[in-house]
């Protein structure tokens, strides 16, 4: 599955190892798989939601090196070729396929028995959207305003029926953002600490100890959402592209983005004029843009329609503007912006 712009078979290949030898910011280590000699796990993990899961649930019993340099934007990845070899001599890889093809590419290769596609460990839902970028499934009338918990019931609502632009989707046919939403991701979570108890089971104990303290902190995060966005001035946010689908779906919201899926591509003066009115009739205050794309659609728009600019990360990716070192403080800090923008009472 393509995900936000074309990539070559070639570009896919070199691509799939470059970010293999770059080490997370978190393991300290500058080498490959093969570079660990202290009898821990080597872990290879795809991109930061992936390498954040694999360090809290594995411990002091894996060795985590990531593919996707701090920075880098994950579906720009290239891979240099030396690096397929090193993949191959993982221990175990914990990967979202459908979301970096170079990645999925340099996976399949390297034939790894303990590979974990982390969109296996729950169930993917589809968030498309229509030609111009409009998130259809954001903006549909005002279920979501009406019944700000939504995610009692949302599993069953997926909008199969709309238009949906299928081009940032899994090949399991779902939106990838899984991370976004606290509680999908703590359905990761457990399932990655089973995994890894299987893939190393004189550890298993230390592996589903960790995994259920994350699942629990995960909880509270949760709540911290949906008490924090019950009540609110607006339903309505406008961000940069569609990454926050599980999470407007999960807390009642309604997302609206500027690209679609893509957060680099430049939306049409129709769909310009469409949120523009949109931020009229649900009085949106914000226009969110992301750490690791440009700004300047987003700031344009706010200018044009006299709103304000904040960042709602997709946290793809912890770099030192981030606000926060790891992915609870991340998420903590979009809950704040969400609550600033929606005028939470």
């Amino acid at each position: 599955m393509n995900v936000r712009r074309p990539i070559s078979t070639t570009a896919a290949a070199g691509a799939a190892l470059l970010g293999l030898v770059t080490l997370s910011a978190c393991s300290g280590s500058s080498g490959g798989a093969e570079g660990n000699k202290d009898g821990k796990l080597d872990v290879v993990a795809s991109f930061y939601p992936m390498q954040y899961l694999a360090e809290r649930i594995g411990g002091d019993e894996v060795s985590v090196t990531t593919l996707t340099k701090p920075g880098v934007e994950p579906h720009d990845l290239e891979l240099k070729t030396r690096q397929i070899a090193d993949l191959g001599k993982a221990d175990y890889i914990l990967y979202l396929k459908g979301l970096q093809p170079a990645v999925d590419d340099a996976v399949k290769q390297a034939g790894v028995a303990n590979t974990v596609d982390a969109a296996t460990l729950t169930t993917l839902e589809s968030h498309g959207t229509t030609v111009d970028g409009h998130d259809h499934g954001a903006h549909e009338g005002e279920a979501h305003a009406e019944e700000p918990h939504a995610e009692e019931s949302h599993a069953q609502e997926s909008p199969a029926e709309e238009s949906h632009d299928h081009a940032h989707e899994t090949e399991a046919g779902g939106d990838p953002h899984v991370w976004l939403d606290p509680v999908k991701y703590a359905e990761v979570a457990k399932g990655v600490g089973d995994s890894l108890a299987k893939a190393d089971p004189e550890n298993a104990a230390t592996y589903r100890k960790n995994a259920d303290e994350l699942v629990k902190e995960l909880g509270g995060l949760d709540t911290a959402f949906r008490q924090g966005l019950k009540n609110t001035t607006t339903r309505t946010f406008i961000s940069t592209h569609s990454a926050f689908g599980y999470l407007a779906e999960r807390y009642g919201l309604d997302q609206e983005s500027i690209s679609g899926l893509d957060p680099e591509s430049e939306p049409s003066p129709a769909r310009i004029k469409e949120l523009q009115a949109i931020a009229k009739q649900d009085k949106v205050t914000t226009v969110f843009f992301e750490t690791l794309a440009s700004d300047r659609t987003a700031k344009t728009l706010a200018a044009d329609t006299g709103l304000k600019t904040d960042v709602l990360d997709p946290l793809e990716g912890i770099t030192d503007r981030s606000r926060g070192a790891d992915y609870l403080e991340v998420m903590r800090a979009n809950l704040a912006a969400l609550q600033k923008a929606l005028g939470a009472k």
